[in-house]
């Protein structure tokens, strides 16, 4: 019977007619109004967007930072202040700029008011991060310690409040401080539950307020972040320099700051978008707006129609433009929906198109060598498009019948249309090998965000192999059609990709070789934060009245302490093992994901070879080191 016609035939009578029996008032005590800080505190995720626990770059904790870190670039934007010094030491966070300081009977206002800040006044912020005057407010409504201090004109205020309750405030007459504003805060552990921040992606985020605002310093815990070149220095920093096929290209404008080159091994298209200073993750109107604008400045400039795939295959760029009062598709900011520049200025798409036009047309007559690199690069494209067109048909025709028959892919219903599409960043693909822990996670899992994609054995070793492989091979193929990469991440279907596999020998050589595939063919996958490994539980320590589900042999000693006498211990050998009434607190609020990262010392060629490449000495050496380590760990732990 479809579920339609059960819902209509049997569960709608019943539900009617327990709701009949019911009385049923409406008065002014069901009419409830939230001051500013419950309404924050009770709908986070409409401010900060997902909450997570530190684990990805785009959770709470760190849009924290960000929402102060904003208040302190528009400062340097405005001409006050060149450096701005931040300190992150457990879990308290600290922000200092020297710019010119909150109004000093203002303080309590800017940081508790909504629809209070210095940025609706146009004149003062035309291009600013922010205009909504939500940022502080929700920082301070978000934890449970809050300090702010300004110091101006030879005076000082400051304000506590503790989860955006104001608990001290100060005024001194007299301070021998710098001007500029410096805030503290702690993020409320009872929203933002197990959280720790990593100081990795708090450098990335930081490296990318430099890159968009050359001769700015930033100083975090120590170590200074500068920049000279913007853009250019962001496509250096993040990618190896001999992979790069031709110098890379750097123009700009007034309102907007381009840098592309292109990759002599990457397959995908890689693009790094902005917005006033906001890193746009998501892409939106500008970045789809210089994808087209590529392509059609290059046909232009060769005078040949070339497909657009073949021209943007393996491109490296980034792009920034200043926009009046840009309108973002969430608080978060992280997909630009403007498709206006703002003020006499033409459209978004307009402006950037009429810049390549120029500037890059310029750029390639005025170097021959560039030109000719990267008309050589688009024909060999072309030629391994066409070699590739047949397989690729046969490749999609399968993914499509696999998908009509959920073969592999148990999705979610955001992509299902019973969903909201603002609920992006919290979509996650668990992919998972072995028919028991694919159920257990498909059963236990968040049918709203959770998809499931399940292996059948092994994955191929793609090292050294071609991109037609991933048409050929129908785990690759299917995997590949269930994140929708194959023209980019623009597309992404999932924000969290969760490698979850048994922390076997097994287990872990399928995780090798699945990162192995995503570094081969789409490293910008991991480049951006996507790629995590799923943490599950090794033990299970219990007796009548309590469970602890233990990480580490730490964990496991500590719970057995706590429970005293002879509890119950289960060592959990594989995902399957777990039943789905336990798996759902592994894949829920208390889910752990390690994010997969790329050693900055080392490009991807290089991690590859020495990963997956033949055995050499140097391999050999490192397994055998860390062996030892293993070793004297167990005997320690004896």
């Amino acid at each position: 019977m479809l579920l339609k016609t059960y819902f209509y035939e049997y569960i709608k009578p019943i539900v009617a007619r327990d709701f009949m029996s019911q009385e049923t008032k409406y008065t002014e005590d069901n009419i409830r109004s939230l001051d500013w800080k419950e309404h924050i505190r009770m709908r986070p995720g409409m401010y900060i967007g997902k909450l997570g626990d530190g684990s990805s770059a785009d959770d709470g904790i760190y849009i924290l930072v960000k929402e102060v870190l904003d208040n302190s670039i528009d400062e340097y934007v405005m001409g006050a202040g060149k450096t701005i010094e931040i300190s992150i030491h457990g879990s308290k966070v600290t922000v200092r700029d020297y710019g010119r300081g909150i109004p000093l009977g203002k303080v309590v206002d800017v940081v508790s008011k909504m629809n209070t800040g210095g940025k609706y006044d146009s004149k003062a912020f035309k291009k600013s991060v922010g205009l909504n005057g939500v940022g502080t407010k929700a920082v301070n409504a978000l934890s449970s310690y809050f300090r702010v201090e300004s110091s101006r004109d030879g005076k000082s205020a400051s304000a506590e409040f503790s989860q955006g309750n104001l608990e001290n405030e100060e005024f001194l007459e007299e301070t021998s401080r710098r001007k500029g504003t410096k805030v503290s805060f702690i993020p409320d552990e009872t929203i933002f539950k197990n959280y720790k921040f990593r100081n990795e992606y708090v450098a990335k985020m930081l490296k990318n307020y430099v890159y968009l605002n050359p001769g700015l310093t930033i100083i975090f815990n120590g170590e200074k972040f500068f920049s000279k070149n913007g853009l250019k220095d962001l496509l250096e920093d993040n990618n190896n320099i001999e992979d790069m096929l031709y110098p890379i290209i750097h123009l700009k404008g007034d309102d907007i700051e381009v840098a592309i080159t292109h990759s002599k091994t990457q397959y995908s298209e890689e693009y790094h978008s902005f917005v006033n200073g906001q890193h746009t993750t998501q892409g939106g109107t500008h970045q789809a707006a210089f994808r087209e604008a590529v392509v059609k400045t290059i046909r232009d400039f060769y005078g040949k129609n070339f497909e657009a795939s073949d021209i943007r295959k393996s491109i490296i760029s980034a792009i920034a433009i200043k926009v009046m009062e840009p309108v973002f598709e969430s608080q978060t900011k992280t997909k630009l929906g403007s498709t206006d520049m703002g003020g006499d200025l033409p459209t978004v798409r307009t402006y950037i198109n009429d810049f390549l036009k120029t500037k890059l047309d310029n750029f390639l007559h005025k170097n021959v060598e560039v030109a000719d690199a990267l008309q050589k690069k688009i024909i060999q494209a072309e030629k391994e498009r066409k070699e590739l067109s047949g397989i690729r048909k046969l490749a999609k025709d399968r993914a499509k019948k696999a998908s009509l028959h959920n073969k592999k892919l148990r999705d979610c219903r955001i992509h299902l249309g019973d969903f909201k599409k603002e609920n992006y960043l919290e979509t996650t693909l668990f992919i998972t090998e072995g028919d028991s822990a694919s159920g257990s996670i498909t059963k236990s899992r968040n049918v709203n965000t959770q998809a499931v994609f399940s292996l059948k054995g092994k994955p191929l070793n793609s090292y050294g192999l071609s991109k037609k492989i991933v048409y050929e091979n129908e785990e690759f193929n299917l995997l590949q059609a269930a994140l929708n990469i194959e023209d980019g991440l623009e597309d992404l279907r999932y924000n969290n990709i969760v490698i979850a596999t048994d922390a076997d020998v097994d287990g872990m050589h399928i995780r090798l070789l699945l990162i192995t595939f995503f570094l081969q063919f789409f490293p910008e996958l991991i480049k951006e934060g996507h790629l995590f490994i799923l943490e599950t539980p090794l033990f299970r320590v219990r007796n009548k009245k309590q469970t602890f589900y233990c990480y580490s042999e730490e964990e496991k000693r500590e719970a057995i302490e706590k429970l005293r006498g002879k509890p119950e211990i289960t060592r959990f050998k594989g995902l399957g093992e777990i039943s789905p009434n336990e798996f759902v607190h592994f894949i829920g609020d208390d889910i752990r994901l390690d994010p997969v990262m790329l050693d900055k010392e080392m490009s991807i060629e290089q991690m590859l070879q020495f990963y997956m490449g033949k055995n050499t000495p140097d391999r050999q050496k490192f397994i055998i080191e860390n062996l030892k380590v293993e070793l004297d760990y167990v005997e320690d732990e004896a």
